[in-house]
This record gives structure tokens, C-alpha cells and sequence, in this order.
């Protein structure tokens, strides 16, 4: 009180002030938290999408590389070492990437089950001569596997001939397959996505087996001195 008698008032904000601002804060929380729940799932199903999209990109392009990097190859049979089925392909082409040695290697591309479901995986191995016949995959000691789709994708391979005819197999034929298609089905949603890779060899100029020209370059040349 001042020499006056009467009370001075005093800056600051009263309970009654403090309850209403409180109240206020927490009508705009929650049409904040409201509003955020609204959207949060569409925002996150978006991200999701995106990241699927995106995988499934790089599949293609990985499946797209290496099969149009296909070599005509033969086996002791003279047939070439290509192999298609519906759910997975074989095939022998150059060694990929900066730190390989030059050479072939065999790449097999198949639908695998694992822990988390099917998966599409790459896997390769260093080029060996195959028996004639019918050679059992799991005779080939596969590494570096390399997963390029999971569910809810599933893959399918077609193959063309000369043709231009699509089919689900692609055995003992003599040739290469002149493209290869793969479609790729969302289960979840019900799309299909298709792309194909154009194998580029001449037909009727197959690359030599290498065991031949191993075996020539380890024949002793004739001397030319008289006899």
C-alpha cells in the first residue's frame, strides 16, 4: 500500500487466466493430435509405396542387365547353358562388377522360401563345364546371395523364341531364347508389372566352349626342323 492508501496493481496474469490459457492449449492439442491421425497413415502408406516402387525399379533393372548380358555358352553337348522355368532362370554371362576377374560366371536368378517368405534372389558361381544331359542345379555351389524382391511380390518368367511365341520353359533347345519377360504381381493390390530384356545373339555364331580352346592352346606345336 502506498502513502495514498490504495493498493497498486501489479502486472502478471491471475489463476483464473492461467486455467483458461491451459484449457486453450489443450483444445488446440488435440485438434492437432486429431488432425495428424487423420493423415499419419496416408503419409506413411505413401512412403511405403514409394519405397516398393522404387525396389521394384531396381529389380527391373538388375533383371533387364543381366539377362540381356546372356553369352551363348555350350556344354559338353554343344547345347547352350541356358535354363528357364516360371519361377526361375540360369544362364552364363561375364563377370560383373569392378573387383572380378575377367571371365564367365554362372548367375541363377530363382523364387526362394525363407524365414520372411518368398523372395526373388541372385546368386552366382564361377563358370564350370556342365555334363550332357540334364546337370542338377544343386550340383553348382552358388554364392553371394542377393535378394532384389520380397512379398508381396512374385515373379514370373516368359521366354520367345524366334518365334516371337511366349512360353513358361526353356530347355535343351539348341538356342537362346531371343527375349525373356518377367512379371511382376502385387499380391496385396492385384497389379502386374512387365518389362522384358532382349537377349543380343547371333543366331548360328555361338561362342566357343572354353574347355576346346583350353584344351587347343595345351596342344605342343609341331617343330618345322627337318626330319
Amino acid at each position: 500500500m502506498n502513502h495514498t492508501g490504495t493498493w497498486r496493481a501489479e502486472d502478471g496474469f491471475t489463476l483464473f487466466e492461467a486455467l483458461v490459457a491451459l484449457a486453450l492449449m489443450g483444445l488446440i492439442m488435440g485438434a492437432l493430435a486429431s488432425v495428424t491421425a487423420q493423415w499419419l497413415p496416408s503419409w506413411n502408406r505413401g512412403i511405403i509405396r514409394a519405397q516398393r516402387n522404387e525396389q521394384v525399379a531396381v529389380a527391373l533393372d538388375r533383371l533387364t542387365t543381366d539377362l540381356s548380358a546372356a553369352d551363348y555358352v555350350t556344354r559338353s553337348d554343344n547345347l547352350p547353358l541356358f535354363r528357364g522355368s516360371e519361377q526361375s532362370v540360369m544362364f552364363v554371362r561375364s563377370v560383373l562388377g569392378p573387383n572380378g576377374r575377367p571371365g564367365l560366371e554362372i548367375v541363377r536368378i530363382a523364387e526362394v522360401n525363407d524365414s520372411r517368405g518368398a523372395a526373388l534372389v541372385r546368386m552366382r558361381a564361377p563358370f564350370v563345364l556342365l555334363q550332357a544331359g540334364d546337370p542338377r542345379i544343386d550340383q553348382i555351389q552358388f554364392a553371394d546371395p542377393v535378394v532384389l524382391l520380397r512379398m508381396p511380390y512374385r515373379i514370373s518368367f516368359a521366354y520367345a523364341g524366334l518365334d516371337s511365341k511366349w512360353g513358361g520353359r526353356w530347355l535343351e533347345t539348341g538356342e537362346l531364347p531371343t527375349a525373356v519377360r518377367f512379371d511382376i504381381r502385387d499380391v496385396e493390390r492385384g497389379t502386374v508389372i512387365s518389362s522384358a530384356a532382349r537377349i543380343h545373339v547371333e543366331r548360328g555364331a555361338p561362342r566357343a566352349d572354353p574347355s576346346t580352346i583350353q584344351q587347343e592352346e595345351a596342344q605342343p606345336q609341331a617343330n618345322d626342323g627337318p626330319t
